[in-house]
């Protein structure tokens, strides 16, 4: 099955939808930019942050638009306003299963995994054709478990936390879409932040998802491969072009087909 090309780099910024004025700022300084209609915005501006896409229109190549869950009332007006702007990118929040997703056939989905039965059906969701990546979401995960916190007091996820990011992560890989990993809550906290897109990256999902500007360029260099990781990819994989071994010895390592696809997942990065 085909699924859409996922063609945004690592940094994806999170902009509320009601904000025009930071649309154009909020898309210079990221990857892409995911308009938010769902939690940045309350219920009463729901309309003028719809009115504000419909009338600022920035690259929307570079514009993933968060709507409503398929369960609240939103939704449809979400989808009637998209109809009549260039944005064919779709982060469906609360994203529960296949069902779901009817009425999304003509956009790119991003389905946000971020509750119990969103998670135990990230399978089905990634099967789907026009989805292109599975984000997950630990705190409304929580609250979907009646939970009330995602993280040990040192900053560790709970397991459950970690098992739905493994989860959305298995999935994604299964189907050959992108998995984009959950945003870092404390703003301040630079080093848990590194840490976890350094995991993101060396797991192969494809971006992280950020609540403010300054953790743009964190994750940025995260995805970015060290200089002497990317020389050995380029240089394992021309090995490889020049043997006509399925085994073969590079660097007095023994190289087989998985070595040679981490090496690609290095270049793509790279690019």
């Amino acid at each position: 099955m085909t699924h859409p090309a996922f063609r945004f780099g690592p940094a994806l910024l999170f902009c509320p939808a009601d904000r025009p004025d930071r649309f154009a700022k909020a898309a210079e300084r990221a990857d892409a930019v995911i308009l938010d209609l769902e939690d940045a915005v309350a219920d009463d501006a729901k309309h003028s942050a719809r009115v504000a896409l419909l009338t600022t229109t920035i690259d929307p190549e570079r514009v993933i638009v968060r709507v409503n869950p398929a369960s609240s009332p939103h939704l449809d007006d979400d989808l009637a306003m998209l109809a009549q702007t260039p944005y064919r990118t779709v982060m469906l929040a609360k994203c529960e299963g296949t069902a779901d997703l009817v009425g999304l056939a003509d956009y790119e989905v991003i389905a946000l995994c971020e509750t119990a039965r969103g998670v135990l059906a990230a399978g089905e969701i990634a099967d789907l054709p026009n989805v292109s990546a599975l984000m997950w979401g630990a705190e409304d995960l929580v609250a979907s478990l009646g939970g009330s916190s995602s993280r040990f007091d040192d900053g560790r996820y709970r397991d459950v936390a970690r098992h739905a990011r493994s989860q959305v992560r298995l999935a994604t890989a299964a189907n050959g879409i992108a998995a984009i990993d959950a945003v870092h809550l404390d703003i301040g906290d630079v080093d848990g932040l590194r840490a976890e897109v350094d995991d993101a990256a060396a797991l192969g999902f494809a971006a992280t998802a950020c609540i403010h500007p300054s953790q743009v360029a964190i994750v940025r260099e995260g995805y970015r491969p060290e200089p002497e990781r990317l020389e050995w990819a380029r240089a394992v994989l021309d090995a490889a072009a020049a043997s006509e071994a399925g085994v073969f010895a590079f660097r007095g390592v023994m190289v087989d087909a998985p070595v040679l696809r981490q090496a690609e997942a290095i270049i793509r990065r790279a690019g």
